[in-house]
């Protein structure tokens, strides 16, 4: 079944690559479109004066966003770590040291309370998800291109 899967995405990017489709970078979740969005909805502002209720309220609504937005990119990398499915040098299968990595990452940096913090690494791990599966998508149209060579040379 994996097997398959690798070779319908083989399919499907050398029919990309010969069709001269052009990739448009999609990413794997509906959040904000830019960083400044994504500071917009994290930073604690100084503005109007509220009272003790309300300025809880909206605290509460700002953690829950953070919260949110932390467990979309927790999900996103084990969705991503599925492509992933070649061993180490270890032996051990590269999708499961990531998944392992990405849960120490998320469990170190769980009782971080400030925003500024909060968000960089939110920014830094969809940049670094973001970022690897590009390379791997990169790697993908190499191999299948290569394939295609050595198919054409017989």
């Amino acid at each position: 079944m994996k097997a398959g899967k690798c070779r319908n995405l083989a399919i499907f990017l050398n029919q990309m690559i010969r069709n001269d489709i052009v990739l448009q970078r999609r990413f794997l979740h509906e959040g904000p479109d830019t960083v400044e969005e994504l500071l917009e909805r994290h930073i604690v502002k100084k503005g109007k004066s509220y009272d003790d209720e309300e300025d809880e309220i909206l605290t509460r609504r700002r953690l829950t966003s953070t919260r949110r937005e932390a467990l979309s990119l927790y999900r996103d990398i084990l969705r991503a770590t599925r492509f992933f499915m070649w061993p180490d040098s270890r032996g051990v299968l590269w999708r499961d040291v990531l998944r392992e990595n990405a849960r120490k990452e998320f469990e170190e940096a769980r009782f971080e309370k400030d925003p500024e913090i909060i968000t960089r690494l939110l920014i830094g791990g969809r940049d670094a998800v973001q970022s690897a599966l590009d390379k791997l998508v990169e790697k993908q149209k190499e191999l299948v291109e290569k394939e295609r060579r050595d198919r054409d040379r017989r």
